[in-house]
């Protein structure tokens, strides 16, 4: 595995402003989501929005440097206007190159951010150069498909097949991990509605924790590290999250979900700790 690794997620919603000037409605800001969901379904048939047209509120990451030191971030819209969350993620790609890793980043999260980093005028040539900058990365860039710069689970365990595509949590779930931790439904606008960050950015970081667990799996089976490091990695993982308090659900639920298989039973196994 190589390091640094950074896995990470974002939380959108429905971008107002652009999308009315987008399809030209003069309404109240109030109608606005109505009328743009409404426009979505007859053009897709699903109310699921153009990707230019998601703001971004949160963007999380799990961070593991090169000593295998790991820390969980947030960048919302509590602290930072959208432009500012791009410009501090992007700003990581300036200073580190690491293995970039998401689920289903290849088909939204990657996008989103290059289409909204394009609204707000932002460089970021670090992420998206596929060698016209750098000659190296013509043969290894963030944005090639099947190359490891940037590990799309959802697309590598698919067999880049998208007949094949799963849910996150439903493979959580499978692994005897939280998943969602039985929290159903799009909880994004109702949280940044009511100002509450911390259940967002909680939220978003999860699915980042579901994608790290995943990935080590992932890496066991290619071979990628041992079983004897997947383990450490484990507990690793284990110790850091006793330390965060938003995160004592996390593991309640990762060590409730761990007993339904043999494997991941052992994460949390005496004998093994």
């Amino acid at each position: 595995m190589r390091l640094p690794v950074l896995v990470f997620d974002i939380e959108t919603l429905t971008d107002r402003k652009s999308g009315a000037h987008l399809y030209d409605l003069d309404l109240p800001e109030a109608d606005v989501d109505a009328a743009l969901a409404k426009l979505r379904r007859q053009e897709a048939g699903s109310d699921f929005q153009r990707l230019p047209l998601h703001e971004i509120v949160c963007i999380s990451g799990l961070w593991l440097n090169e000593k295998g030191q790991m820390k969980l971030f947030s960048f919302s819209q509590e602290q930072y206007t959208e432009r500012e969350i791009l410009q501090k993620f992007l700003s990581i790609f300036d200073k580190r190159y690491p293995t970039l890793v998401s689920w289903n980043g290849s088909q939204f999260d990657l996008p989103v951010i290059l289409y909204r980093a394009m609204y707000h005028g932002l460089s970021a040539p670090s992420l998206f150069d596929q060698g016209e900058i750098d000659n190296q990365k013509r043969y290894n860039n963030y944005q090639n498909r099947y190359h490891q710069r940037h590990v799309d689970l959802m697309d590598v365990m698919a067999m880049f097949n998208g007949r094949n595509f799963q849910k996150l949590d439903d493979i959580a779930h499978l692994l005897g991990f939280p998943g969602k931790r039985g929290l159903p439904g799009y909880h994004i606008p109702k949280y940044v509605a009511e100002g509450q960050w911390l259940e967002l950015t909680s939220y978003c970081e999860g699915d980042v924790l579901n994608t790290w667990l995943v990935f080590l799996r992932w890496v066991l089976l290619k071979g990628l590290i041992s079983p004897q490091d997947h383990h450490s990695w484990i507990q690793q993982t284990i110790h850091y999250l006793q330390s965060q308090p938003q995160h004592t659900e996390f593991l309640q639920v990762w060590c409730q979900n761990s007993q339904h298989t043999a494997f991941t039973a052992l994460d949390f196994s005496p004998d093994k700790n």
